[in-house]
């Protein structure tokens, strides 16, 4: 603890120095106080949003290398996404990952608005591209007046698309090459005229992984477009990502120790990682439309609806799956904004249905064997919900808002004889939220949260992977209440955040192992989920002239001490003990230079301090520190753009597992991220 505050504070003392003003052709940095949350339907600047959230731009993504999303997330304060490898993810905001062995779960997940997630509470982070998305808002803690079921936070993801008054197009294409077979190309064609603009992308990534059984394969194309008029502007998203890893599964200590690139190892009755060929085939298509349609001077009418469709194929340790997933969703929702008044008043209703065909087979040295059985499942989940915000006397801004959701499933197992559907639903559940935030002044703001949110099984929990069904897994649920101090200072060069969170979360759903390794999930009394986050940027103004154009510095802090509040499993009593797979501390800090001819620098380090791997406490990861560097070199000739950048990932050379396998069977937690790797590419654009 005493070293990540001394870190902390060395780097709070480095952000306020004032460093030589200077500039450059990037302007992102300097419209820091202009930039709008869009999320709870805001669109207001940062400053006057009461929302526990973290905002990544088109400056943030280019920081890092343009082949994981990883990086580009763990720089948010109380934001965690691992990869155990690659492909491989899983995102824990505020300490959701206690239910999330693999995937994202609990996490609502939109893009440009369409979810994401399916009606199981399920979403496939890992399809998308961080080429195919230009920006993201990560609401933090429980969303649910607005969003629907979920107590671990909503990631708004977008690719904006521009209209301009002659038509034009660009071209562009990326190669990147890196250690471990790692390929990565793209290809992009963007058309603009006043009333249309489109996009349509190809990218492809092939890595053949640091430890054994760890390749990746996945090649992905997106189309999107829009189109507008004085009432209506129509928008398409549409996507298809066929991806294939490998998963090497955990292995102990004494294994990595000895050679960290091992998979996970045969033991007594059960073959290892590469004899039963464990991986992930997935096949996804989606394909999204809306209309927002102003219907009136001071009403809008927001209409969407999408169809998604999964092929989803899993040689695990103990089985073989195959899933076929067909997900469809659709919204209405209705906008009043009253000319010349600070008033909105917005509410909609949303509905998602998803039918699931599971078929588990033996896994007989990485091909399909004997039916074990055959499962249908169907699944609704809905919500409505009506919100309004308004600000009095310049001062205050409030937003109250609530909604009512409802999730039911109806599960039958076709192998067994005579059975019938057995229907599962929560009750109907009311979900407020209340925010207020003042303006102390035109540059400084203080906020007040206070939200409640559940969370039903996902099907992954209702039906994982030893096969069963556990239709008697109730929702958690649970109220957060937050204060913070956010703003700006040193003529809005300094931007700060600062908060405070209590989450008090009941029947939290955790994961347990059996002997065989496949997980189950239960009920485990409830947890107190509260924490302190800080985050600070600091940048220079830019300058042409001088060597170095601009300097910026940025710096985030978490602290979670987590702990089970109510947890009992037989005769063993788990209260008081830290949460489960949640580092107590989490620092990440950085330095962008941008310098004369085009040169930019980008240099990141992220600390995470040592982790619980089993409920019991007895287990703990290492802490580490991983550190990034990026160098970048752009040009203009004859309209076309040229970028040619380096760099390298995990500098320090640290052993280190990026996603342990928490309350592990055989004591495997451990899934090593690769050593020192280093990476180069390039892009052109053709306008």
């Amino acid at each position: 603890m005493k070293i990540f505050f001394l870190i902390f504070c060395f780097t709070l003392s480095v952000t306020l120095l004032r460093a030589q003003s200077i500039d450059s052709a990037v302007t992102a940095l300097d419209t820091i106080p202009n930039v709008l949350v869009e999320s709870f339907n805001t669109r207001v600047k940062w400053k006057e949003a009461a929302i526990a959230m973290s905002t990544i731009t088109q400056a943030e993504i280019i920081r890092s290398s343009p082949t994981s999303i990883v990086p580009v997330f763990n720089t948010m304060p109380g934001v965690r996404l691992e990869e155990r490898s690659p492909g491989s993810y899983r995102l824990s905001i505020r300490g959701s990952l206690l239910r999330s062995p693999f995937g994202v779960r609990n996490v609502k997940v939109y893009w440009n608005n369409l979810p994401i997630s399916d009606a199981t509470g399920n979403a496939y982070l890992n399809l998308i591209d961080l080429s195919q998305i230009t920006g993201a808002e990560i609401i933090k803690g429980p969303a649910s007046s607005l969003y629907g079921a979920g107590t671990g936070g909503v990631v708004l993801l977008q690719s904006q698309l521009n209209f301009k008054d002659t038509i034009s197009s660009s071209f562009s294409v990326g190669l990147n090459k890196g250690s471990y077979g790692l390929i990565q190309e793209n290809f992009s064609w963007k058309y603009y005229t006043k009333n249309f603009s489109s996009n349509l992308t190809h990218t492809y990534l092939q890595s053949e992984g640091y430890r054994d059984q760890s390749a990746l394969k996945k090649q992905g194309f997106k189309y999107e477009a829009a189109y507008q008029t004085n009432q209506h502007q129509i928008k398409l998203l549409s996507w298809y990502t066929n991806m294939y890893y490998q998963t090497p599964g955990g292995i102990n200590l004494a294994q990595m120790l000895l050679n960290p690139q091992l998979s996970r190892q045969a033991s007594g009755n059960l073959q290892s990682a590469i004899q039963q060929n464990a991986g992930i085939y997935n096949k996804t298509s989606f394909l999204g439309i809306q209309d927002q349609w102003k219907i009136a001077t001071n009403w809008h009418l927001n209409l969407f609806s999408s169809i998604e469709n999964t092929r989803f194929e899993n040689p695990f340790i103990t089985n073989y799956e195959y899933r076929n997933e067909t997900n469809t969703s659709t919204g209405i929702q209705l906008v009043m904004h009253p000319t010349n008044s600070a008033l909105q008043w917005v509410t909609g209703f949303e509905w998602l249905n998803n039918h699931s065909n599971i078929d588990d087979y033996g896994n007989k040295n990485g091909v399909a064997d004997t039916v074990q059985f055959k499962d249908n499942i169907f699944a609704n989940q809905w919500l409505m919900y009506s919100q309004i915000q308004t600000i009095i006397a310049f001062k205050w801004h409030l937003n109250v808002g609530i909604s009512i959701n409802q999730q039911q499933y109806l599960y039958k197992r076709l192998t067994d004889i005579q059975t019938v559907y057995i229907p599962k639903s929560t009750n109907w559940v009311p979900a407020p939220r209340f925010s207020a935030l003042y303006d102390i002044n035109k540059n400084i703001a203080t906020y007040f949260i206070a939200g409640y949110g559940f969370s039903p099984a996902s099907l992954a929990e209702v039906r994982p992977s030893d096969g069963n069904y556990y239709g008697n897994l109730a929702p958690e649920k649970g109220w957060n209440v937050e204060i913070g101090l956010k703003g700006f200072l040193l003529n809005n060069q300094l931007q700060f955040n600062l908060s405070y969170y209590h989450f008090a979360l009941q029947d939290a759903i955790v994961r347990r192992n059996n002997a065989a390794g496949a997980e189950y999930f239960i009920n485990a009394g409830g947890t107190i989920q509260q924490g302190v986050e800080a985050m600070l940027e600091y940048h220079t103004p830019i300058k042409r002239q001088q060597f170095l154009q601009q300097f910026k510095c940025y710096s985030s802090y978490s602290f979670q001490p987590y702990r089970f509040s109510n947890y009992q499993q037989l005769n063993i009593n788990y209260t008081g003990n830290a949460i489960t797979g949640v580092p107590k501390n989490t620092w990440t800090s950085g330095m962008d230079f941008m310098f004369k001819q085009h040169w930019n620098l980008n240099t990141n380090i992220n600390c995470i301090s040592t982790i619980p791997l089993t409920d019991a406490n007895d287990v703990f990861a290492d802490a580490y520190q991983l550190l990034q560097l990026k160098l970048q070199y752009s040009c203009l000739f004859n309209k076309t753009k040229f970028q040619f950048f380096g760099g390298v990932d995990n500098a320090l050379n640290q052993l280190y597992s990026l996603g342990n396998d928490i309350n592990a069977a055989g004591k495997r937690y451990y899934n090593p991220a690769p050593n020192r790797n280093f990476y180069f590419g390039m892009a052109i654009q053709f306008n």
